[in-house]
């Protein structure tokens, strides 16, 4: 990757869920906008929220990523 050249870039909302941890809801996202979008390059965290079961233990992590990928030339 060559860094200095003029590059653009367009950044999706995508939400990662996961049962187990924040970390997994992420790479949740990442792996699926891995295998349907070309030249991934980067993401951000916009917003960690989750669901509550009724014994009041955490049921699941969402996670909101904006994920940026490379436009083609």
């Amino acid at each position: 990757m060559t860094y200095g050249k003029e590059r653009v870039y367009k950044k999706v909302e995508v939400i990662g869920i996961s049962p187990t941890s924040i970390d997994d809801a992420i790479k949740a996202a990442l792996h699926r906008a891995h295998n349907t979008l070309e030249r991934v390059s980067w993401f951000e965290v916009e917003e960690v929220r989750g669901h509550v079961k009724d014994d009041g233990e955490v049921g699941e992590y969402q996670v909101i990523l904006k994920v940026a990928f490379k436009l083609k030339e």
